[in-house]
């Protein structure tokens, strides 16, 4: 089986809750009856109910036994406001009651006050909706700054050797991070790789540049995220600056690499410098690779949140929810004391 297909294993008959604040969606009705169906999460659908049975019927989805939720009439509203009041400055009582009637914003207090293990949104919301809900709901993991989000990418056939998953990031957020949000993202996206790959996290800080092949101001934002990423976590496996090919290819690694490097030719996660490189790596490996890519799954937060493609389809919805339960059971969010991969020589 492949990776996805293990996390519906682990998941199935342990009834993982998983919130779905966009309820009307045909895509999101469709993923939650299978779900329901096959026992892998219990739905938890946000919206008014009578637009919901609506919407399953032009679907022709069977939504009898999900539970609908409406957050505008929800008898926890008023304990949600309170909870964001407390939490976030310059907040009035009337301003967070706004807030968690919107479905977002409810969905995103359901997982923090423990009502679901995680959410998952952005069939027909941007992604810095998605984002702002987190922040002010969930909140930022200690010690990140920097809201970001990474790609599983389920690679079928990587080198002619068989299915190979990798993370990368971030394809999906931040537009040109500067080196200490590029180390932010370095670091997180190695958590979200040790709770989700079936391997330990090797980080690769990609370039146009290979360990001084070139000199550029882009190259050295790189080498200064490198700097701080070992700083924060000394025994995470994380190296670069690297050409995509000195990453992921031993042959070309061991040409162009001097020296021992525990990541060159074995990196399983790719940091993109900005958001033009890691958008267009992902899609090209996605359609010529014949790659499957979960997410934008969000990362950086207290618990997990999936954000997703306006294109995305049932099984995509699904996929997100399994991977958000995944990374609730390995505690989303947590970096080990000296990083992710504490305890591994670099």
């Amino acid at each position: 089986m492949d990776i996805i297909e293990q996390f519906e294993s682990e998941a199935r008959g342990r009834g993982g809750r998983v919130v779905l604040p966009e309820g009307s969606d045909a895509r999101v009705l469709r993923a939650a009856a299978r779900m329901a169906e096959e026992g892998l999460a219990h739905p938890i659908l946000l919206g008014d109910k009578p637009e919901i049975a609506a919407a399953a019927r032009d679907a022709g989805v069977d939504v009898k036994g999900l539970e609908v939720l409406c957050p505008e009439t929800d008898a926890r509203v008023a304990e949600f406001a309170a909870h964001i009041e407390n939490t976030r400055k310059n907040m009035t009582p009337e301003m967070a009651e706004r807030l968690v009637r919107r479905r977002l914003y409810f969905g995103g207090m359901m997982v923090a006050r423990g009502f679901a293990e995680t959410m998952v949104a952005g069939v027909s919301t941007p992604t810095r909706r998605v984002i702002e809900a987190g922040m002010i709901t969930v909140g930022m993991a200690e010690g990140i700054k920097t809201p970001s989000s990474f790609f599983l990418m389920v690679v079928p056939n990587f080198l002619g050797q068989g299915p190979r998953s990798f993370i990368y990031a971030d394809c999906g957020f931040n537009v040109d991070p500067s080196a200490q949000e590029l180390a932010d993202i370095a670091v997180i996206s190695a958590a979200s790789a040790a709770e989700l790959l079936p391997e330990p996290p090797r980080v690769a800080l990609l370039s146009f540049s290979t360990h001084g092949s070139a000199s550029h101001p882009r190259v050295d934002k790189v080498r200064q995220a490198l700097e701080l990423a070992r700083e924060r976590a000394p025994e995470l496996m994380i190296d670069g600056e690297f050409q995509a090919d000195t990453a992921l290819t031993p042959a070309v690694a061991a040409v162009k690499i001097k020296g021992s490097s525990a990541v060159a030719g074995r990196a399983n996660v790719l940091v993109f410098p900005d958001l033009d490189s890691g958008n267009i790596a992902y899609k090209l490996t996605q359609y010529m690779a014949g790659a499957r890519a979960i997410g934008p799954v969000l990362q950086g937060f207290k618990a997990p949140i999936c954000d997703l493609s306006r294109g995305a389809n049932a099984e995509d919805i699904v996929a997100a929810s399994v991977v958000g339960l995944r990374r609730a059971g390995h505690g989303a969010g947590m970096i080990p004391p000296g990083g992710a991969g504490a305890g591994r020589a670099r």
